[in-house]
């Protein structure tokens, strides 16, 4: 498959692309100070979908928080430079032709180094929902290592702050959590580093569906159309992309758990309270006027994150064996992961059944599923229901 073609250039960095939606009216700019706890992320609430938002001063703090910057599907495709035709292309694309980081000296993102990190000093982490247990780094990337193979896997891991050098994370069982298995069993911590304030195609490509050594940097640097620059960390080996905004360095600690939660999740429940890994940072490096980005739990941000990457992998996976699948949704009423729509040129009696026998094979999450003839715009919900 050859990569889907277009005049429009991807993003690279968070700045940049900040500059672009505030140049076409999407980025809204609040009044300084507003409230770290509850109130900025009301504010961006009630912006989902419609604008970013960017928050000057937030609570007091130097450094100001955005959010809602990929919080609708057309905003993604623009973001990777095609149109929304060409946006799941594209990404199977780039996931199956990853491209090798470029590892440089000096990066933007150590601008700033704080060996003796206090996160309530250091960055403005807000606390987004009412029965959140405390402040939450809501859209950090985390960047771990195998202790088998050193290949480095990317995940978006929610992660309390429980003090000023103390995470608690959420680690479903997948690959960040297989690599601290190793660690844990050794007796040994595992380095992670949390990158915040990244490029729109590195945010979506730590969602990606890839084999458990396959480095989501790489394929960012596929979606950007160049090796992706990145530094090796402060205080570990990790290569972390160099013109990121901010990145928080430490340990999972082996044989220790604390309580986390509860936190407001993606399908706008609260994830419960219970005892979970606990992260010990080491030093936290930045840009010297860094920007921190935070997503709010179950928002389209959120959404569109988790669902375009999923899309990709469903339609590659269905096409292989029924080539007449020509498109496939995952809607936001379905919080982008339960509900999936497929469109398709039908050829015979009962290929829809095994369509649907295959998609549902495709992903544990799939609960339902809608196939209608090609003739119908599977991201209008109505056209779908009509149909």
């Amino acid at each position: 498959m050859t990569a889907p073609r277009s005049n429009l250039a991807p993003f690279t960095t968070l700045r940049d692309w900040l500059a672009h939606l505030a140049s076409t009216g999407r980025l809204a700019v609040t009044r300084p100070n507003v409230g770290l706890k509850h109130e900025l992320s009301a504010i961006a609430k009630r912006l989902d979908g419609e604008r970013a938002t960017l928050f000057p001063s937030p609570g007091g703090h130097s450094i100001p928080i955005t959010s809602g910057i990929v919080s609708d599907r057309r905003w993604i495709a623009e973001a990777m430079g095609v149109t929304p035709a060409e946006m799941l292309p594209r990404f199977e694309h780039a996931a199956n032709n990853p491209l090798p980081c470029q590892e440089v000296a000096d990066a933007p993102v150590q601008a700033v180094v704080e060996t003796d990190p206090d996160l309530y000093r250091d960055l403005p982490i807000p606390t987004h929902n009412e029965h959140d247990s405390g402040p939450y780094i809501a859209a950090g990337l985390m960047i771990s290592k195998s202790p088998e193979t050193g290949r480095q896997n990317v995940a978006i891991i929610r992660l309390q702050v429980s003090g000023p050098k103390r995470l608690g994370g959420l680690f479903l069982p997948r690959h960040t959590h297989h690599f601290y298995e190793i660690a844990e069993r050794k007796g040994e911590a595992l380095h992670v580093a949390i990158v915040i304030g990244s490029d729109p195609l590195t945010l979506l490509s730590s969602q990606a569906i890839a084999p458990l050594d396959q480095d989501e940097l790489e394929i960012a640097g596929a979606l950007q159309g160049r090796p992706l620059p990145v530094v090796r960390c402060k205080t570990s080996d990790l290569l972390v992309p160099a013109e990121s905004e901010c990145v928080v360095e430490g340990r999972m600690l082996p044989k220790v758990r604390e309580p986390e939660g509860p936190f407001g999740e993606f399908p706008q429940y609260y994830g419960p309270r219970a005892d979970r890994h606990v992260i010990e940072v080491d030093a936290i490096t930045r840009r010297e006027d860094a920007i921190f980005h935070t997503i709010n739990g179950g928002g389209r941000e959120h959404l569109m994150l988790g669902g375009i990457p999923r899309e990709a992998t469903i339609l590659a996976h269905l096409r292989r064996t029924f080539p007449g699948v020509k498109d496939v949704h995952l809607p936001p009423g379905g919080v982008c992961r339960y509900h999936l729509y497929i469109k398709i040129a039908k050829r015979a009696d009962g290929e829809p059944k095994n369509i649907m026998m295959g998609a549902f094979a495709a992903h544990y999450d799939i609960k339902h599923i809608v196939i209608v003839d090609e003739d119908v715009d599977i991201h209008d919900p109505e056209k779908v229901e009509w149909a």
